[in-house]
């Protein structure tokens, strides 16, 4: 038995990619960095919001501090979106679309298509495998992972593929929402 992967790395998939490092391998450091970035926020509104004797004046400062402000709000908003888009303009030219084969018979690697070239995997790189709605994703370190398109699966299930591929790393899959 074989599945296939045809996955497209756009916008959408490197923001999910994104959102499955941030909320696995980066966990503790995402959520160091979201309270200071609630705490600078806030207290920048706080303090250009505090009145002196004249009351609030708006002044070329107070411009800046609320510039610097939306700017850390959209950040933190859009965070998976942000690091989608620097993903997807690091990406080699020729990689956006790539198939990905899982022989069932090889319990070793798996291979990888892209314009580019073919590449093969090791399943014991896969640090941890995470799944969403619509993807499962191989992370490999802080800032390396592979995503697999749900919808463009073929040679079986979603179900199926998810016993195979715990069963063939050892791994437990995470469930990212």
């Amino acid at each position: 038995m074989q599945f296939t992967f045809k996955t497209l790395y756009n916008q959408k998939s490197l923001s999910v990619m994104a959102k499955c490092i941030r909320k696995t391998v980066r966990k503790k450091r995402s959520k160091r960095s979201h309270i200071f970035g609630w705490i600078v926020f806030v207290s920048a509104l706080l303090l250009s919001f505090s009145s002196g004797d004249e009351g609030v004046v708006i002044d070329f400062r107070k411009i800046i501090t609320w510039t610097a402000a939306l700017a850390i709000l959209i950040a933190l908003i859009f965070e998976n979106q942000i690091n989608g888009y620097f993903a997807r303009k690091r990406l080699l030219k020729g990689t956006e679309k790539a198939v990905s084969t899982f022989d069932t018979e090889n319990t070793d690697s798996f291979m990888s298509e892209t314009a580019v070239g073919k590449s093969e995997f090791s399943y014991d790189r896969i640090g941890l495998i995470a799944e969403t709605d619509g993807y499962f994703v191989f992370v490999f370190s802080q800032s390396h992972a592979q995503i697999y398109d749900k919808n463009n699966l073929s040679g079986g299930t979603a179900d199926e593929f998810r016993k195979f591929i715990s069963e063939v790393t050892n791994k437990e899959i995470i469930t990212v929402k």
